[in-house]
């Protein structure tokens, strides 16, 4: 984080929200396009600059020369110069699949990879000359004022200037589902991580809630998102104990091959007499005979089905040996706070006055059922479960967005408490859509730490008790039954 036309780094987090604004030479009306334009040319676009790859063909190239190959294309050699000609072109085709084999599945794990890059957004909204406007992400700059809403997409890191309420998922930079409140206030405490920082958002992050303006502080690959992906590209690769295995196998197998020819071609002009010529080529046949033709193969083929279980679970695995290295752990360490998530929360039990309900499956995916005492049941059979779910759902800002192809995660916009409370009630048989059309919201009072709930009022299609509105609250457990004086029940 660097102010304009210094040298030293500005901890920002540490200045109040107007001084931020002069530390990194901008103002609440942002940039001029001519000073964002002049910013850009020093320090560049904001984009996650990809690794200098190998070549498509030195990658192609590089399965047939490791030394298992190189043995395999001598064998063809000497099967050739044996008079086995077959058994020559029978070698090289087994070298030459297997190869073109190796590279296909490393090549479809490897374009799989680039989808990092898609977790940051085209556009972002920023204020320029004092306008608002929508720009290209790349084009943001250091300084520039962007405007954050619920379900954006986070394009750099920044310092909040301006907070309403506003909440980030920072999962994947920390892992934890939860959304983190931000603040606009200035944080003294020495201790945090830059993801503790609860004025600063990052890029690769989204909004869960509320709403915000931050000033950008680093862009492209200066920031943690850019960190991360400087990490993943820049790993040097490590032989894994399979491959230092088959290279000390193809060794003994190398030389005990050759000691096999030399001894048969020996004996036989020893004891048999027979020609040199026949003799050097029966030996040339004892070598290729003693070459495990089906081996590269054989590994190759059970490395691959490993690799396509490992995508059924959503796991990417760039080179095939990397699954038997996998394999080989049997010590994980991880700094995890006691469990390893997916990023997902569900609804697994309701509670209302007169039952209590078992929610069926995991994730977004509204794939289960509600149950009561281990039979299904559905909300326009039973008012408590309709009003309950009905309730869950109007009173949320999440949104659920199916897969984008088969196969697919449904995905959420907004908080993760918030989207489950959405799957459990089209899990019960409520249509979180169309409730919010027959009950159209009138109000949002938001969550804050001083009330712990948030409140949404509704417009009733019919008066409900003498009431023509309706307020749901969801919130703390002891803050809700704290104002509570009655409870609804249907018998």
């Amino acid at each position: 984080m660097m102010a304009s036309g210094q040298t030293q780094p500005v901890a920002v987090q540490r200045l109040t929200a107007d001084r931020v604004f002069s530390a990194l030479g901008t103002s609440a009306a942002g940039l001029t396009q001519a000073d964002a334009e002049v910013r850009q040319a020093r320090q560049g676009k904001n984009l996650i600059q990809a690794e200098r790859k190998k070549s498509p063909v030195l990658a192609f190239l590089s399965n047939f020369t490791h030394l298992m190959a190189c043995l395999l294309w001598a064998a063809g050699i000497i099967a050739f110069v044996a008079g086995l000609p077959e058994l020559g072109v029978a070698v090289w085709m087994v070298n030459l699949i297997n190869g073109c084999f190796s590279f296909w599945q490393e090549y479809r794990a490897g374009k799989a990879t680039d989808a990092l890059k898609k977790m940051l957004p085209s556009y972002a909204t920023v204020i320029r000359d004092g306008q608002e406007q929508k720009i290209l992400a790349e084009d943001l700059v250091p300084g520039d004022v962007m405007v954050l809403a619920e379900g954006d997409k986070i394009s750099a890191d920044a310092r909040v200037v301006r907070a309403s309420d506003l909440q980030v998922n920072q999962s994947t930079l920390t892992g934890e589902s939860n959304p983190v409140r931000k603040t606009a206030d200035a944080v003294l405490e020495e201790d945090l991580t830059q993801a503790e920082t609860p004025n600063l958002v990052f890029a690769g992050t989204s909004v869960s809630g509320g709403n915000g303006r931050v000033v950008v502080t680093r862009i492209g690959m200066d920031t943690e998102f850019g960190k991360i992906a400087h990490l993943t590209q820049n790993m040097e690769e490590a032989e894994s104990p399979l491959q230092l295995q088959l290279n000390r196998t193809t060794k003994q197998i190398t030389v005990f091959a050759a000691c096999m020819g030399v001894g048969f071609f020996a004996l036989d002009q020893l004891f048999v007499g027979s020609e040199f010529a026949a003799a050097f080529i029966f030996s040339l046949g004892m070598v290729v005979a003693f070459i495990p033709e089906g081996l590269l193969p054989t590994v190759t083929l059970s490395l691959a089905m490993a690799v396509q279980r490992m995508s059924k679970r959503n796991a990417l695995v760039k080179k095939l040996n990397s699954v038997e290295t996998l394999g080989s752990c049997s010590v994980i360490c991880t700094d995890k706070t006691g469990t390893l998530t997916q990023n997902e929360m569900t609804v697994n039990r309701l509670w209302a006055v007169t039952a209590e309900y078992e929610v069926t499956g995991v994730g977004y995916g509204p794939e289960g059922e509600v149950r009561v005492a281990g039979h299904r049941i559905q909300a326009a059979y039973d008012d408590d479960l309709r009003l309950l779910v009905a309730g869950g759902a109007l009173c949320s800002n999440a949104r659920l967005l199916p897969p984008e192809e088969e196969g697919g995660r449904y995905t959420v916009l907004g908080d993760p408490t918030e989207a489950c409370l959405l799957v459990a009630a089209q899990k019960a048989g409520v249509d979180p859509a169309e409730q919010e059309r027959a009950w159209p919201r009138v109000r949002e009072l938001p969550f804050e730490s001083r009330r712990k709930r948030m409140t949404t009022i509704h417009q009733l299609p019919e008066p409900l008790d003498g009431a023509r509105r309706v307020a749901f609250v969801k919130g703390a457990p002891n803050e809700i039954l704290r104002l509570s004086t009655r409870c609804r029940a249907h018998e």
